[in-house]
């Protein structure tokens, strides 16, 4: 239902996100059929940081050795610690249960990123800042494949369709300037971090019929 997503590249590979049940065993398992290493991930880049996202960063940057990059204000939510308000304390009480329950450890994000930053990973990739489910969530555009890793700006299931639930958005008020950001920047592919099946064109479809969004132009 949550996905991470390995960016092979080498030794200059990058995840981004890291899952948060079974996912060490998937990552483990993908590595080696890669012929890669543990060593050979160089960067793990968060969209943000709620515990289905966050949820094995410890153990990663510890099985690695790579830095965590991720928006400043990311951290509390990697510490466990945002003053969330409102109905968003419901999203603060099921993270709590989830770090007591799968016994999560917090990391410290080695680099802070910015809106507009080009990240010299998988042939350059551009940090695209997308504030609403949290303050710090950040999709990464890479221009060489003209493909948007968008995050939870939503998520796209064949039966189902929808912005995160209200419960989970920390400041609802700014995905409007997130989603007029996707639309300027209208990617030919599009990959949420909740899907049912990893088909960008798919997912670019959906986003535009749920957002209202004109058809696609031609791929550039």
């Amino acid at each position: 239902m949550g996905c991470c997503h390995l960016l092979e590249d080498g030794e200059a590979s990058v995840m981004i996100d890291t899952g948060m049940v079974g996912e060490p065993f998937f990552i483990r398992r993908l590595v080696r059929r890669l012929g890669l290493k543990s060593n050979s991930i160089k960067a793990i880049l968060l969209t943000h940081g709620h515990l289905d996202h966050a949820g094995n960063l410890a153990w990663l940057k510890r099985w690695t050795g790579a830095m965590i990059l991720a928006h400043p204000e990311e951290q509390l939510h990697v510490n466990g610690t945002y003053p969330y308000q409102g109905i968003n304390r419901w999203c603060g009480r099921l993270e709590a249960a989830g770090r007591l329950l799968f016994r999560y450890r917090p990391a410290t994000i080695d680099e802070f990123i910015h809106d507009g930053q080009e990240l010299p990973f998988w042939g350059g990739l551009r940090v695209i800042h997308l504030p609403g489910h949290t303050k710090g969530h950040c999709g990464f555009y890479s221009a060489k494949h003209d493909l948007l890793f968008s995050g939870d700006l939503f998520a796209s299931y064949f039966f189902n369709v929808h912005r995160p639930p209200a419960i989970l958005n920390s400041v609802p008020e700014l995905f409007p300037i997130s989603v007029e950001k996707v639309r300027r920047l209208n990617p030919r592919w599009l990959v949420p971090s909740h899907y049912d099946f990893l088909d960008g064109e798919l997912h670019r479809k959906r986003f535009a019929q749920l957002y209202g969004m004109g058809r696609q132009s031609s791929p550039r």
